[in-house]
């Protein structure tokens, strides 16, 4: 038995458990989120638009760019939470998981 033991009551392994699979959870949540996000976004190339010839005002062109720029701010807020939350997961496991 080692110290630890002693100084972490056993209710507390359930409730690294619970906090374990909740963080998975959204881990995995967000991992959809994300790749929805990367989906929804146009793609950067505008070669098929010089060959058409096709040409857009501008309320399109901005319209297009605020879409765009909100898919791409999600993108990147569900990618950092996906980090901090793994390696919230991994210190947790780290130091409770081990004992």
């Amino acid at each position: 038995m080692s110290i630890f033991n002693l100084l972490v009551p056993s209710d507390f392994y359930v409730q690294y458990f619970v906090i374990g699979i909740i963080l998975t959870v959204v881990i995995v949540i967000l991992s959809i989120l994300s790749i929805v996000f990367v989906m929804m976004q146009p793609s950067n190339s505008d070669g098929i638009n010089a060959i058409t010839g096709s040409s857009e005002t501008f309320f399109g062109k901005n319209k297009g760019k605020s879409i765009e720029s909100r898919l791409k701010r999600w993108t990147v807020i569900c990618l950092i939470a996906i980090i901090v939350l793994a390696v919230v997961f991994y210190l947790l496991a780290a130091i409770f998981g081990a004992a």
